[in-house]
């Protein structure tokens, strides 16, 4: 029967620092009784208390918390091995010899150091010892305390950087696994044959992170209407990030099944009581429906900031939002009206978390930015010909400084923009460039 694995404790093994007293297991199995250990009082400040074990058996009883280091003597008999490393010896009949009892040596005390001991004319043997997993090897005919106490230690602290370099591998493949899973989470914008720019910034509040409790979408339906939502799940933590996420799919996909408006919102606060951790959990959410012509669009607002407009030649100013509704998860019974807004030809569109205009401004950062001073700095910008990506990368930028630092909320903010001479200048181009165009507008001309 397998001698089960011991209990690891919480701290590494081979977390022992220097000057600290050290516990070895010596494994061996000397029918003579010529091997023992030399002493170790003598060579160092330090005390190191042995254990002998005469099989690996006794080695798994022996092996507790307090063991830092075990030096094994690869001439352990196979006879003597518990039952799963004979099987491992058999297994591995092509391995030199007693490589099976450090296989299974280092099976039940991964985080301990080994040493391995064998004879000097045994050199090939060692070293393939320390390609399986042991720190080191000694040589049973030079073996004296100083030689014994200096590999002991150098053993203890190899195994402590080896498994740190294992851990921080774990932790590095881990994070960029999770980065890979954020990415891949975030919103791709389905806006294909729509005349309307689309530009947006992202920056989550939690370190490290790609993906916050703030998510966005804009998709394009086959009757030519573009939607946008963005919105906001109250805290900074995964959890809420991944409702984010939850919510928006569903919102795209609803979207695209033909809901909207106050049917939409409903459903989506169905979605987040099922699915958030607890009944405090809310989220606000903005969402437009632009019409296929793009001068009008419907506004629906659960108790969220108010986008921004800027027409052609005129100031930036918020759409109305007085009779807005409530966040999702307040109310179970809440409606959310859609209000319809002019457009117009030419526009840009601001849709944004309050992460935006939260940060601190003033000399002691004791203000809020709020939402008076997000439209004044965003005319500013403006005025100096910003637009795009361009425009949302300064207007954070700003807020940041403002700020005095890194701002600790979520930040989403996206651009939706409609040049109508543009969109003229493609038409006609367009037009002149389908075959048959030229003499079709001369048969349409009057005869002299």
């Amino acid at each position: 029967m397998p001698v089960p694995v011991p209990q690891q404790r919480a701290a590494p093994a081979a977390e022992t620092t220097h000057g600290a007293d050290l516990t070895l297991l010596v494994i061996e199995d000397d029918p003579a009784g010529t091997f023992a250990v030399p002493d170790l009082s003598s060579t160092t400040g330090a005390r190191v208390r042995v254990r002998t074990a005469r099989n690996l058996t006794e080695a798994g009883r022996l092996l507790t918390d307090d063991v830092d280091c075990i030096l094994l003597d690869l001439d352990l008999e196979t006879a003597a091995r518990p039952a799963g490393a004979r099987a491992e010896a058999r297994d591995t009949e092509a391995e030199p010899d007693g490589l099976a009892a450090l296989k299974h040596v280092l099976r039940i005390a991964p985080r301990h150091a080994v040493l391995a001991l064998t004879a000097e004319d045994d050199a090939e043997r060692a070293a393939e010892a320390v390609r399986v997993g042991a720190q080191d090897y000694l040589f049973r005919d030079e073996l004296d305390g100083r030689l014994l106490s200096r590999a002991i230690r150098y053993a203890v602290e190899r195994k402590r950087a080896d498994i740190a370099q294992h851990q921080l591998t774990e932790s590095r493949l881990r994070a960029q696994e999770n980065a890979r899973l954020e990415r891949g989470l975030l919103p791709t914008p389905l806006l294909e044959g729509s005349d309307l720019a689309f530009a947006a910034h992202y920056r989550p509040g939690r370190s490290r992170a790609l993906l916050g409790g703030d998510f966005y979408d804009t998709v394009r339906t086959p009757d030519g209407t573009v939607h946008a939502m963005i919105g906001d799940v109250c805290g900074h933590g995964p959890d809420e990030a991944a409702l984010g996420v939850e919510l928006r799919i569903a919102w795209r996909a609803l979207t695209l099944a033909g809901l909207c408006g106050d049917a939409l919102l409903s459903t989506l606060q169905q979605v987040l009581e099922h699915e958030r951790q607890s009944e405090e959990i809310f989220a606000t959410l903005c969402t437009l429906d632009i019409a296929p012509d793009g001068r009008r669009a419907g506004l629906c607002i659960a108790g969220h900031p108010a986008p921004l407009i800027a027409r052609k030649g005129r100031a930036a100013r918020l759409l109305p939002y007085d009779d807005g509704g409530p966040a999702l998860g307040l109310l179970p019974h809440a409606r959310w009206p859609r209000r319809q807004v002019e457009l117009g030809g030419s526009w840009s569109l601001m849709m944004y978390t309050d992460g935006l205009i939260e940060g601190r401004v003033g000399q002691e950062g004791t203000q809020r930015l709020g939402q008076d001073g997000m439209v004044a700095m965003v005319n500013g910008r403006l005025d100096q010909g910003l637009g795009g990506e361009a425009l949302l990368e300064a207007a954070v930028t700003q807020v940041q400084d403002l700020n005095g630092g890194e701002l600790t909320d979520d930040v989403a903010v996206l651009l939706l923009e409609r040049d109508e001479s543009r969109i003229r200048r493609r038409g006609a181009s367009a037009l002149r460039s389908r075959p048959g165009a030229a003499s079709a507008a001369g048969a349409q001309r009057p005869p002299l």
